[in-house]
């Protein structure tokens, strides 16, 4: 029988540090840019993998949300990420007035969500779920936010909705970023638009025909990936009538 442990957020650090390895954690912190000037300047890694946070979160899945709350702000990333596992695991579970806790809770958190993992964890599983027959216009609020991370929650939030081949905010959310200075939102936006592409062609076509010319070409290349190749190199070269 698998029985889950009652603990706190401190319970879970001492699990991770456990599974801790410096060597890893030196690697991490070049791969998710944590240093001087970089998007996640500060962010501190210990090395522990993902199956193993996962593993761990799984285990200790009936944290309460006050002890949650502790860990998500904790200045280790990986800590970061256990308590954003079980926020994701509470949602799927949880009845509506539980997810609608859960919901303001990561909201009120989001300088805690700061690197792209993090967000990308958890955005479409949480906001865009919590979102989907309710009004978004806190998505479009993000979408202009100071914060690299709120905008990228705003984007990733409309996989879910693009998932159930509903594709209106997601475009109008991808054309307010377009001008984004950003790399990791036009990473961010072209892969959305590349998601929509996958399951209705014309419609993604549709956008970039009106805006390919102008936007950033990272976030073209992600939205044409899967393009054929002739096809591909058209949108590259500007030949697209």
């Amino acid at each position: 029988m698998d029985i889950k442990k009652k603990v706190d957020s401190k319970s879970i650090s001492i699990a991770l540090k456990d599974k801790c390895d410096l060597e890893r954690a030196f690697i991490l912190q070049g791969f998710f840019k944590t240093g001087p000037g970089e998007y996640a300047e500060g962010d501190i890694f210990v090395g522990v993998t993902v199956p193993e946070i996962r593993k761990i979160a799984k285990e200790y899945s009936d944290l309460d949300l006050y002890h949650t709350e502790i860990l998500l702000e904790s200045l280790i990333h990986e800590e970061r990420m256990a308590a954003l596992l079980i926020l994701v695991d509470k949602f799927k579970k949880g009845e509506e007035s539980e997810r609608e806790k859960i919901f303001s809770l990561y909201l009120k958190n989001t300088k805690y969500i700061n690197n792209w993992d993090l967000v990308d964890l958890t955005a479409p599983n949480i906001v865009g779920v919590f979102l989907e027959d309710k009004d978004k216009s806190i998505l479009y609020k993000m979408a202009e936010s100071k914060s690299l991370w709120d905008r990228r929650i705003a984007i990733m939030a409309t996989f879910t909705f693009i998932r159930r081949n509903k594709y209106n905010d997601a475009l109008k959310i991808s054309k307010m970023l377009l001008a984004d200075k950003e790399d990791l939102i036009h990473k961010a936006v072209g892969w959305m638009l590349r998601e929509i592409g996958k399951r209705d062609m014309a419609v993604e076509e549709e956008f970039l025909k009106k805006h390919y010319k102008s936007m950033p070409r990272t976030m073209l290349r992600y939205a044409i990936e899967k393009f054929p190749e002739q096809k591909r190199q058209a949108y590259l070269k500007g030949n697209i009538a």
